[in-house]
């Protein structure tokens, strides 16, 4: 081996860029998800009957059933409705991150990388 070692050459420059790309993806990442966090889903069933709203850290944030949903003798149609909307809600903000995640990266799977 050469006196001082190796010292990379060429290679230790495109590292350098590498790294600085990949710190830039981290930064824009958090930004994405900060916002996300802050944003509001919502999603409406049973032909307006039951609305659920979540925000992108997945929190439930309100339920708003109609009256006209509440039907003493039929409580089972009312909770599927509920578990609908909130389920619903949750899918479209789990839609977006995932829209959000391919526009950072490219469209590549980095297979919880990030």
């Amino acid at each position: 081996m050469a006196k001082g070692g190796f010292r990379g050459g060429m290679g230790g420059g495109m590292n350098m860029n590498m790294i600085k790309q990949a710190q830039k993806m981290q930064q824009d990442m958090l930004k994405m998800q900060e916002e996300l966090e802050s944003k509001e889903f919502e999603a409406t069933v049973g032909g307006g009957m039951v609305t659920a709203c979540v925000n992108g850290k997945h929190e439930v944030l309100g339920i708003s059933i109609n009256p006209e949903a509440v039907d003493p003798d039929d409580v089972e149609m009312l909770q599927d409705m509920v578990v609908a909307a909130v389920n619903e809600a949750m899918r479209k903000a789990e839609a977006e991150s995932q829209q959000n995640m391919a526009k950072l990266t490219g469209g590549l799977n980095l297979g919880g990388l990030f």
